[in-house]
């Protein structure tokens, strides 16, 4: 595979207060921490009323107040229900200050956590493996969905899902170790193809967009923002969805000596969360939360609101009830089933080794 020449320098991140990635050895510490800039908090001025959850009312007791440095993604998977949290107040009602910090991919956000300067962290579905694999923990999971897709220009000789086959011999962009890469690989699996039959480049997803721009590549997968950026930029760019026989999840993370050590305030933050997504889960409500991840940052409101597509997004009640009936277990089996296929995992690791269905059903009061 070669390296395009033009990679981005690994996970700047931006301050801000409110999916996946490179690989996570290309980035130090250090090299992130001179990298961070810091931005106002926002707050959206007229919220609605919190919704009723299903997760347990937090403890009436005084909890020490605590800041937590949260990594997150510009789309609306990583923000929607961590916005949502901050707005309506359900972090302060647990004593957790949040401080947000932008991240291109998992990957780098993994490794920013091994720096020691991010505690928690949201994660795209290619990043997953590295849990698995054992350098995170998942505490808490997001949304959930089962199909993929790829971004192709006119150069690629590919109009739908029925002629994929014609990207061999083609210049392919995609991100590494992310969910982009997941979705090539489907894609090219669904065409009886292998990365050996495409001419693969891989690069930071920011990369792609100047990529696909400039013409330097025929194809590539992307996730939003990025997408969006390149089929407005891309004249005759055209992005096919296509089903998998995977399950792609997103979910919350954190490394796993950190769980170990701080398992109350896992279940805090995890308590905040369950209720914001129990509000902002529901369609009446997108729009709302929509609002605040476009105000964050600085979009368009009305060109965002096609993010809600994406996946489906877990109330409080679909994890609690998932938990009850195995289908999160199910979830997580057969993603993991997955990286196995594809030689990104070696073998079968146990769920519990790296997924803490304890702290969810503490959280939701299960």
């Amino acid at each position: 595979m070669k390296k395009l020449s033009a990679l981005l320098l690994t996970a700047a991140m931006v301050f801000t207060l409110t999916a996946c990635g490179n690989d996570s050895g290309q980035q130090a510490s250090a090299d992130a921490d001179r990298q961070q800039e810091s931005t106002p908090a926002q707050e959206e001025s007229a919220a609605p009323a919190p919704a009723e959850t299903t997760a347990a009312e937090p403890e009436q007791e005084a909890v020490e107040t605590v800041t937590l440095n949260v990594a997150y993604m510009p789309n609306y998977a990583s923000l929607w229900a961590v916005l949502t949290g901050i707005d309506q107040g359900y972090f302060a009602e647990e004593g957790i200050e949040i401080t947000l910090w932008q991240f291109a991919d998992g990957p780098s956000e993994i490794a920013a956590m091994e720096g020691g300067s991010i505690d928690l962290a949201y994660i795209g579905h290619g990043a997953h493996k590295l849990c698995i694999n054992g350098q995170a923990t998942i505490f808490a999971p997001s949304s959930v969905h089962s199909t993929d897709r790829i971004i192709v220009l006119p150069s690629s000789g590919v109009t739908s899902v029925d002629d994929i086959a014609n990207l061999a011999g083609k210049k392919v962009a995609y991100n590494a170790g992310s969910s982009s890469e997941t979705a090539l690989n489907g894609a090219l699996a669904a065409a009886g193809l292998t990365m050996d039959d495409i001419d693969a480049y891989e690069m930071d997803a920011t990369n792609m967009v100047a990529a696909m721009s400039s013409g330097s590549v025929d194809a590539c997968t992307a996730w939003n923002p990025y997408s969006v950026q390149i089929l407005n930029n891309c004249e005759g760019s055209i992005e096919l969805e296509f089903a998998t026989d995977s399950v792609n999840l997103s979910s919350w993370i954190c490394l796993p000596e950190y769980a170990e050590e701080n398992h109350d305030i896992l279940v805090r933050f995890s308590r905040a969360l369950y209720k914001a997504m129990a509000y902002s889960s529901q369609e009446e409500n997108w729009d709302y939360a929509v609002g605040l991840y476009a105000k964050e940052c600085a979009k368009d409101k009305e060109a965002c609101l096609v993010e809600t597509g994406d996946a489906t997004w877990f109330s409080a009640d679909d994890v609690k009830n998932g938990i009850a009936d195995n289908t999160m277990q199910d979830y997580y089996t057969r993603q993991q089933q997955m990286f196995i296929e594809s030689g990104a995992v070696e073998g079968e690791v146990p769920l519990e080794n790296y997924v803490l269905f304890d702290v969810m059903q503490e959280a939701l009061g299960n």
